[in-house]
């Protein structure tokens, strides 16, 4: 699905949210919306003169309290006052992610989301959407994510260790270890199509570390790495 495609039903949704009188323009600037806080400080909320240029549509939340049962992380809690009123059409008439994947999700009858859990604090704004918007709340369940020795997040655009497909087994077995599932020392001798198997046949969401961050060892690297040069 190309979000492209969906525009009908993003723009019904932004009229929803209109009618329900959950939108307001915003054109602040970048430096405006910090102003040294990470949580946007309402400035055009309770403006009275019409914007007419290029601007952002956020939604009005309330200070109450968001709640997910995470199948991993387990419950969560945030207030929306500490997330703030938030994006859900960005300058450039795209909508954003919170109002897309909430729409998109529902349109697909996603019954579950498993995704990183440097994700989970964003999860609290589409609850929030999916009620506003009368959409049904798939389950989420939200993975440790691996970081560096340092705590930054493996990425390419940091030179992070690159995966090497000549030790896909070995990258994998290691993936297994981390996420709980105790992989036999027979494993290490198994084809990466029989690795996959024995993964599947195994996953279990309740050994998985209840933990945001797994944070990769400095002896750890070798598993990810790729084998030295010959000679």
């Amino acid at each position: 699905m190309h979000q492209s495609a969906r525009s009908a039903d993003h723009r019904a949704a932004l009229e929803t949210l209109h009618a329900l009188e959950r939108l307001y323009a915003c054109d602040c600037s970048r430096r405006e919306r910090t102003s040294g806080d990470a949580v946007y400080a309402g400035t055009c909320r309770s403006r009275r003169d019409p914007i007419r240029g290029p601007h952002a549509l956020r939604v009005r939340v309330d200070p109450v309290d968001i709640t997910i049962d995470d199948r991993i992380q387990g419950p969560f809690r945030m207030n929306l006052a500490a997330l703030g009123d938030f994006i859900v059409q960005r300058r450039d008439a795209i909508v954003a992610y919170p109002l897309a994947v909430v729409v998109d999700d529902a349109a697909l009858g996603v019954t579950d989301v498993v995704r990183g859990a440097d994700l989970l604090e964003s999860t609290p704004a589409q609850c929030f959407l999916q009620t506003l918007l009368s959409l049904p709340a798939p389950r989420y369940a939200h993975l440790p994510v691996l970081t560096e020795p340092g705590g930054a997040k493996l990425a390419k655009s940091r030179r992070s260790v690159p995966l090497d497909g000549r030790i896909a087994s070995r990258q994998l077995i290691a993936v297994f270890d981390w996420l709980g599932l105790a992989p036999p020392p027979a494993l290490a001798r198994a084809r990466v199509d029989e690795l996959w198997t024995w993964g599947i046949a195994h996953w279990d969401a309740r050994r998985v570390p209840r933990r945001p961050n797994l944070p990769l060892p400095a002896a750890a690297g070798p598993p990810l790495a790729p084998p030295p040069p010959a000679g």
